[in-house]
């Protein structure tokens, strides 16, 4: 076996693929990114990418705030429905029939049907060329309560996530270990 060599790229795949809101609960957008993640736990950190020409970009911009909710095989659909359409045109919860959810510390809407919303307030934007980052301070993490067990922890393998990778969308899988297990002692 050998490997084949491209030319550079983006190819670090999956990745999330997230709804971010953005605007005020009145004039409100959904802007479908896979360009997230985390940057810092403490502080807890975010980014997303956005080309400066989307219609959302303004909106972020301007009020310094978003939601990321994670998306779901039930959203598939609305996720890359909301990807390819502009809210400078079409009012992407209304075509969706996603309900807009008041969030507690940022003033766009929360979208209802994700099991996750992250509220982020914008503390820095890097313009690195085709897209800008918008890194963000996580300012509340609201769960549904259907995914809380009896424990009161967040149980994610009840959500039907789903990932993004090279311009197709999956759902992510059972869960094959957890942080630690490969140095864990076996019980005996």
């Amino acid at each position: 076996m050998a490997k084949v060599t491209w030319k550079s790229g983006t190819f670090i795949y999956p990745l999330p693929a997230v709804m971010v809101s953005c605007g005020t609960m009145e004039k409100s957008n959904i802007i479908t990114v896979a360009w997230t993640g985390i940057l810092n736990t403490n502080p807890a950190t975010v980014y997303i990418s956005v080309r400066p020409t989307r219609y959302s970009y303004n909106l972020i911009k301007e009020s310094g705030e978003f939601v990321i909710n994670l998306t779901t095989k039930n959203l598939v659909r609305a996720t890359d429905w909301c990807g390819v359409k502009t809210g400078a045109k079409v009012n992407k919860f209304k075509e969706m029939n996603l309900h807009k959810e008041k969030a507690k510390f940022v003033q766009c809407p929360m979208i209802k049907e994700s099991p996750v919303s992250i509220e982020c307030r914008v503390r820095d934007i890097q313009e690195l060329g085709s897209h800008h980052m918008f890194i963000a301070d996580v300012l509340a993490i609201n769960a549904d309560d259907k995914y809380i067990d009896e424990k009161g922890a967040f149980d994610i393998s009840k959500c039907d996530l789903i990932a993004y990778s090279n311009g197709h969308y999956y759902s992510l899988g059972k869960k094959l270990g957890k942080f630690g297990f490969s140095v864990q002692k076996k019980k005996k």
